[in-house]
Parts: C-alpha cells; sequence; structure tokens
C-alpha cells in the first residue's frame, strides 16, 4: 500500500492488521486506475462477487451491477466525486452475488501516486462483515470507520473555507490544498488542519457577520444558484 497525503494510509495499516489476524475477516483487495478507469481486483474479491478468479475483467459498470439496489446510488455518487477530485474513497454497503447471494462489505481504500507525488488512482480491501461474529464488525465498523470520517472532514472544512473566501468550486479547492501540501512539504491532513485552526485569528468585521446573519435568515426566499465555476492559477 501507498502511504496518500490525507493520511487514510494510517487507517488502511489498520485494516492490514485486522486481515492479517488470522481468518477472522474474508477480504481482498482491489485497486482503480483513475486515468482509463481500469480495476483489478483480487481472486477474493472475485468471489465475493460469485466469480471464479481471472472469470472477469472488473469494469465500472460491472461493480455497480452488483450493489444492492437501495446502495447504488449512493455508492456510484462516491465513485464519481473520487474521480472528480482524485481521492480516496470509503464505503460501508451491500452487494449481490451471482447466486443472488447479499454479502455487507465495508470497502477501504488509500491513494496510488506516479514518481512525482501526483495522485493517479486508488487501492484498498473489500472487508465481507456477512455473517461474522459481532465482535470482529465492531472492530471495523466503530473503530476504523470513524478514523476515515476524522480524516475527511478535516480536509472538506478547509476546503469549504477556501470556497467561501475565493468563490472557487469544491475540486478546484481540493487542487490549492494539494498545490500548498506539495509547496511545502506538509501532508494533506495536517495542513488542512492547520488552516482551520489559524482561520479563528482572522478578524471578521460587525458588517460581514452582520450580512451573514440576514443571509441565514432569509435563505428560504432565495432561488437555488449555480455553483461558482472560475480558473484558478495558483
Amino acid at each position: 500500500m501507498t502511504e496518500d497525503d490525507d493520511g487514510t494510509g494510517e487507517v488502511v495499516a489498520s485494516v492490514e492488521k485486522v486481515v492479517g489476524a488470522g481468518n477472522a475477516l474474508a477480504a481482498g483487495w482491489f485497486r482503480f486506475q483513475f486515468a482509463d478507469q481500469r480495476w483489478e481486483w483480487s481472486d477474493e474479491v472475485a468471489r465475493m462477487h460469485g466469480y471464479a478468479p481471472g472469470e472477469v475483467t472488473p469494469t465500472t459498470q460491472l461493480l455497480l451491477s452488483h450493489k444492492h439496489p437501495d446502495d447504488r446510488d449512493r455508492v456510484e455518487a462516491a465513485l464519481v466525486t473520487s474521480v472528480r477530485d482524485h481521492a480516496p474513497f470509503s464505503s460501508r454497503h451491500r452487494i449481490i452475488d451471482t447466486h443472488g447471494i447479499e454479502h455487507h462489505v465495508v470497502v477501504v481504500s488509500d491513494s496510488i501516486t506516479d514518481d512525482t507525488g501526483a495522485v493517479v488512482g486508488t487501492e484498498g480491501y473489500y472487508i465481507d462483515l456477512t455473517d461474522r461474529d459481532p465482535a470482529h464488525t465492531h472492530t471495523i465498523l466503530d473503530d476504523l470507520l470513524p478514523q476515515i470520517l476524522q480524516h475527511r472532514v478535516v480536509i472538506e472544512q478547509a476546503k469549504g473555507a477556501l470556497m467561501l473566501v475565493y468563490g472557487i468550486s469544491a475540486e478546484q479547492a481540493f487542487r490549492v490544498l494539494v498545490w500548498r501540501s506539495q509547496d511545502t512539504n506538509i501532508r494533506l491532513r495536517e495542513l488542512a488542519a492547520r488552516l482551520i485552526g489559524e482561520i479563528a485569528t482572522i478578524q471578521i468585521s460587525p458588517a460581514t457577520r452582520s450580512q451573514f446573519d440576514h443571509l441565514l435568515l432569509t435563505l428560504h426566499q432565495h432561488a437555488p444558484r449555480q455553483p461558482v465555476e472560475q480558473d484558478l492559477e495558483p
């Protein structure tokens, strides 16, 4: 596994420890390349979907076809966001194998980077929690998933701050954070945390606060607005 900028590698390392502790959990690895949207599955992940090793070449369409109908839209949205933002994705959802058997899975992923440090894909684990001992299930859900969410929240907060201040899109805000991370050699999650921690030192004028108060209290009267899109050269 590679170690990504936002700290997800720490979570994947935790998963590897759980997976490596005997055969308590059924798990397998996957890789996804953003450029050509090419998937690779381990034999274990293929079996989770009901295929013999090497029987099929995984694709996004095939992947989504196995998602439980109630979970498919959510997983597809996570994949679209991952490709757009060049970010890892994590999820808990259900898949239906070729025999019609429902599996409850957790997906944890990490970034793949090239020689220049650019994020080119994501890789990680499928963990099958179906019919497993509740103690092992709780290890994943209570310990690992909160770590994933914690790593994501601070980056989303930093992106929101940049979007507000500069009037840019979420994708552009992420690019700014990546640029500053690479330029300063500070991991993305740590950089985002520093930014959020220092925002409190910025003085907000009473007039600005009053304008925001008015906006908050009159939002229900406003028609939805399209997000601002503009070119940004860091």
